[in-house]
């Protein structure tokens, strides 16, 4: 699994770029029943909900395209803010 999330970060790391995002990690984790393909952006001064939209509707077909995951998963894209109050 680890090669795939590679792959996946190195296809959108590049879209995320020209709008100044930075991919901070790309996870695969199971939750209970459902498995989770999460990706934690960042940017300088934050992301808004409107950004990360636009971000998850820029990742998504790109991911869909490289069709490197069989399993069904929930693709979950959140700011890593969010991602570090989880954790706490």
């Amino acid at each position: 699994m680890d090669k795939i999330l590679e792959e996946i970060r190195n296809n959108i790391e590049e879209p995320m770029k020209k709008m100044d995002i930075i991919v901070d990690s790309v996870l695969w984790e199971k939750e209970g029943n459902y498995y989770y393909l999460k990706i934690f952006l960042d940017k300088i001064n934050g992301l808004d909900l409107d950004t990360i939209v636009e971000a998850t509707n820029i990742i998504n077909p790109i991911i869909d395209d490289l069709n490197l995951i069989k399993e069904e998963y929930i693709l979950d894209i959140s700011s890593k803010e969010r991602g570090n109050e989880e954790n706490e």
